[in-house]
Formats: structure tokens, C-alpha cells, sequence
């Protein structure tokens, strides 16, 4: 499911196109099964997909109940996808003194 931005005076054009409402988050979205390739200029408007372990385009964890991009004080966009229970050689490097890995091995400590 994509979550749009849809201003009010387009909400008719969405819909036409097959987008429903969510009276919860108060958001137009594209139901899975269509192809979201129309919806695109709404989509790139903050939407987000649901469903994707949490996951936007843009990086970090989305708030479920408002579909925005949450990103916390230790949080580390990183530029490309690896395995997260292997070691990364590129993600190593990009971690090396980022509050992340602090925050980290503090926690390590504790167990």
C-alpha cells in the first residue's frame, strides 16, 4: 500500500485513478493490486509504502498511526543496502565514530 499527498482540489483526479481514503491517517492511498506508476507526483510528496518492514524511500522508521518519517538523535542514513547480520565493510567505516556506534557498544556493555 502507497500512502499520497494529495492537495484537496486533486483528490477527485487521485480517486479517478483508483487511490481510496484512510479516515485514520487522513491520507490517500494506492490499494495493493493497482499499479502506483500513476500515482507518482503524489508519491513523491512525503508518501510512504506501508508494509516495508517500517521503511521509506527516504530512509528511517515510519510512525504507523501518522505515516510520518520518524529519525531519532543516534539514527545513520546509509547509502546502499547490505545484509545487517554481516559485517559491512563500507557500513563499518561510515559507523567509525558516529553516535550510533557509541550508543551501540554502550549497550554492549550492559548485557
Amino acid at each position: 500500500m502507497l500512502f499520497l499527498t494529495v492537495p484537496y482540489a486533486e483528490k477527485d483526479e487521485a480517486k479517478a485513478l483508483g487511490a481510496r481514503w484512510n479516515p485514520t491517517r487522513r491520507r490517500w492511498y494506492v490499494p495493493d493490486g493497482v499499479a502506483p506508476a500513476a500515482f507518482a507526483k503524489w508519491a513523491g510528496q512525503g508518501g510512504d509504502v506501508a508494509g516495508d518492514a517500517g521503511a521509506t524511500a527516504k530512509g528511517g522508521r515510519v510512525d504507523s498511526y501518522q505515516g510520518n518519517t520518524v529519525v531519532g538523535t543516534n539514527y545513520v542514513a546509509l547509502e546502499h543496502d547490505c545484509n545487517p547480520f554481516e559485517p559491512c565493510a563500507q557500513c563499518t567505516a561510515a559507523l567509525a565514530g558516529s553516535a550510533w556506534l557509541q550508543a551501540r557498544q554502550q549497550l554492549g556493555k550492559r548485557s
